[in-house]
């Protein structure tokens, strides 16, 4: 069965808590296949390494254990899901200049940043899937990494979406059939 490396971040309750009986439940809901980091105040993050059939499959699996063990912890983010181009040439093996270069030559087709800051930020889902169809990179990219990256952008996206007003999405919804159409 495949194995799945992923990081999910999360919001803690704004209570008096002793982290140590967070550690202990996750530990025995099913969390015993994840690092666990508690550096920042209010916040958890687990960074999982989980076998399983599919990457949505590990990914909801994970997060559902995680809601078990702490119901009141919030979801802020699945990754990789946000990266720049020196964290996609260091899962690639490569160097940022390639990436950079390859995007610079292939500019009207290569994706576009969700953030066009310094640096840039894309989806990894994005990036790997251009990399992979348009620039002959199937033997540097796993199929896992491909597989995950595109489970995580579709969560994160559906996880802001929720956030939406609801007369709003409508209005984004009608808007978005009337400019497709």
């Amino acid at each position: 069965m495949p194995e799945y490396d992923f990081i999910l971040n999360f919001n803690l309750p704004d209570i008096p808590v002793n982290l140590d009986n967070f550690l202990e439940t996750l530990a025995t809901e099913g969390c015993d296949d994840a690092l666990i980091g508690i550096g920042k105040k209010g916040r958890i993050a687990l960074n999982f390494i989980r076998e399983s059939s599919s990457a949505t499959e590990a990914v909801y699996s994970a997060i559902r254990d995680v809601k078990r063990a702490i119901p009141q912890a919030v979801l802020t983010e699945v990754s990789p899901d946000f990266v720049s181009l020196t964290e996609v040439a260091k899962l690639l093996g490569c160097t940022r200049q390639n990436i950079r270069n390859l995007m610079i030559k292939n500019e009207l087709k290569s994706p576009q940043p969700i953030y066009g800051g310094t640096p840039s930020i894309w989806h990894l889902s994005d990036i790997l899937n251009w990399l992979y169809e348009e620039k002959n990179y199937r033997n540097r990219i796993d199929p896992n990494l491909l597989e995950l990256s595109k489970v995580n952008k579709d969560f994160n996206i559906a996880r802001e979406w929720e956030t939406v007003d609801s007369e709003e999405k409508q209005k984004m919804i009608d808007f978005f059939s009337q400019i497709s159409a």
